[in-house]
């Protein structure tokens, strides 16, 4: 099954929000922003940052083939 770049973007920002989600959780837990909340809150900024690419791809590409 092949996957379109909308999809993986869509997963991909899913999986941010779930990781910032998480950070939130463990501060509210632990009261401070120990290395455990620094790192879900990098991770979830790669995420969230290769999600909306991936959707922006996913637009270029149909912009491009609707030319054609």
């Amino acid at each position: 099954m092949r996957r379109t770049p909308l999809f993986s973007g869509i997963i991909y920002l899913i999986l941010g929000i779930l990781f910032v989600y998480i950070a939130i959780q463990s501060l509210q837990q632990n009261g401070e922003w120990g290395f455990m909340t620094n790192l879900l809150i990098i991770i979830a900024t790669f995420d969230i940052g290769a999600g909306l690419k991936m959707i922006s791809f996913h637009f270029k590409l149909k912009n491009l083939e609707n030319k054609k």
